[in-house]
């Protein structure tokens, strides 16, 4: 096992609590309906084996930030879709819809991971709680595994599957929660503007 993936090891079996049980969906729902701000760090495995790190804030509904360390990349998920920056590239970003990524899932004003034909996936691997979803209107965009542990429910990290099969894991560390984030870090045409000034 390499240095690397030693670590990340280390980091998810820390993060579990020593008891654990399954988590019911309906637990899990609320959960991620009463988290409104959250931010924190995250490493993120690509399919490609490559690792990335940063930091992470989200805003629900339907709003999310990564940005990434020394890599001059950017992802905002706002009104409706997400946007790519890549500050290497002189092109704006890339974009679409947010409904297009499994992503859309957690992001969603209410989520019901009861709903008939969202959960494909429901387990307890020892340490954590596993919850495989897709969006049952269309699972042909891919699904996300959502990583809960207990005591308290907290996600530790999910796992997007696209429709080619490539997957991207994203490993969360510790989110602080409830606190206040400006709005303007999930506005996707204020950060094309303040990039055409720069």
């Amino acid at each position: 096992m390499t240095r690397l993936a030693l670590t990340l090891a280390l980091i998810l079996c820390t993060a579990a609590p020593a008891l654990a049980d399954l988590v019911p969906l309906a637990q899990l729902s609320r959960y991620l309906n009463d988290m409104r701000t959250a931010e924190g760090t995250f490493t993120q495995i690509n399919a490609d084996g490559t690792i990335s790190t940063g930091d992470i804030y989200l805003h629900r509904p339907g709003r999310v930030r990564f940005e990434y360390d020394g890599d001059d990349l950017l992802v905002i998920a706002g009104g409706q879709q997400v946007a790519i920056f890549d500050g290497r590239s002189n092109t704006r970003p890339e974009t679409y819809p947010l409904g297009e990524t499994p992503l859309n899932l957690i992001l969603a004003r209410n989520v019901d991971l009861a709903r008939s034909g969202m959960v494909v996936g429901h387990e307890f691997d020892g340490t954590a709680t596993r919850v495989l979803a897709q969006d049952p209107d269309r699972p042909e965009i891919g699904t996300i595994e959502l990583v809960f542990t207990d005591a308290p429910v907290e996600l530790r990290q999910w796992v997007i599957t696209d429709s080619t099969g490539a997957a991207t894991t994203v490993v969360l560390g510790n989110l602080e929660e409830g606190g206040s984030i400006p709005a303007r870090l999930f506005n996707i045409t204020a950060e094309i503007q303040s990039r055409i000034r720069d």
